[in-house]
């Protein structure tokens, strides 16, 4: 059975390039949000095996949603994705409960690679 996978990234074409790498992967994309208040109430609804979560976003970043999940789900899987420069963002990250991180532009590689060591 294919895992679920989440897509969380207030840029369109960035929830496209990795919903794109992930279905031709043979990855199940069950739901994609634009921030991170969209990503908690997607989360509860189709509690995915994984989430790839942008940092930098409106209404509710990366993190603080990252943090809202892991209440839901104290196992929860998340990936963050960052633009080059957010070191500091991702260790936050890292210290509040996500596996792994992608750096933007994304690589396809390296994309299934957190993916695949993610989920085990």
């Amino acid at each position: 059975m294919a895992h679920k996978i989440l897509i969380v990234d207030d840029a369109a074409f960035m929830r496209m390039m990795i919903k794109d790498i992930l279905s031709k992967n043979g990855y199940d994309v069950v739901g994609e949000a634009a921030d991170g208040a969209q990503a908690v109430e997607k989360y509860k609804e189709a509690m995915p095996d994984l989430v790839t979560m942008d940092i930098t976003m409106p209404e509710m970043d990366g993190i603080t949603a990252l943090k809202e999940i892991r209440k839901i789900n104290p196992n929860a899987k998340v990936i963050m994705c960052s633009a080059m420069g957010q070191q500091a963002m991702v260790i936050d990250a890292i210290q509040a409960g996500a596996k792994d991180f992608i750096v933007k532009p994304f690589q396809a590689d390296r994309v299934l690679e957190a993916i695949s060591k993610t989920l085990g």
